[in-house]
């Protein structure tokens, strides 16, 4: 593959969840291209299987679709640094109110490679523990649990379109099959 250059890269508008930038390009054939990028600081998720095999599922708003959507429990880090599986553990207490006794690397997905480097780590959350969930002032999310035959019926019947979510019910699919 020949080599693209970026001569430049101007931060366009500084947010609260992610910077936009415009990057120039030098291409392989010497025209320069404006591209838009998206640096996000990253995210963790967590698909959380109950001791009777149900799958802990938040249903939430999500303003970009303007319609509620069903996910995975999922959130950005706090910080650049800060350990995937530890913000995957706050994420689960968080929004679904469980901990688990056990947490490992289920998949780690880059989301919109096109023109954004957001990369969210998935962990499997086992052994839960009932505890208290801790939404920010801005949240509002309902649990539900289904067992993974229905998740994945749901994915193929195109009601579950969120990425992390249809990646991670696969893996775990398959992990499990």
């Amino acid at each position: 593959m020949e080599k693209y250059e970026r001569i430049n890269r101007e931060l366009v508008h500084k947010g609260a969840i992610i910077d936009y930038y415009q990057d120039t390009i030098k291409i392989p054939n010497g025209n320069i291209a404006k591209w838009d990028y998206i640096k996000h600081k990253g995210a963790a998720a967590v698909v959380a299987v109950k001791d009777d095999g149900k799958l802990l599922m938040v249903r939430q708003y999500r303003n970009a679709l303007d319609r509620e959507t069903l996910e995975i429990p999922a959130g950005g880090l706090n910080s650049v640094d800060e350990p995937t599986d530890i913000a995957a553990a706050r994420e689960l207490e968080e929004e679904a109110g469980y901990t688990a006794g056990k947490l490992e690397m289920l998949i780690s997905i880059r989301t919109t490679v096109a023109f954004c480097d957001e990369k969210i780590d998935v962990y499997l959350a086992t052994d839960l523990k009932r505890s208290k969930q801790h939404l920010d002032e801005d949240e509002y999310l309902d649990v539900e649990t289904y067992s993974i035959e229905e998740l994945i019926q749901m994915v193929y019947d195109c009601k579950i379109q969120d990425g992390k979510t249809v990646a991670a019910l696969l893996a775990y699919y398959n992990k499990i099959k």
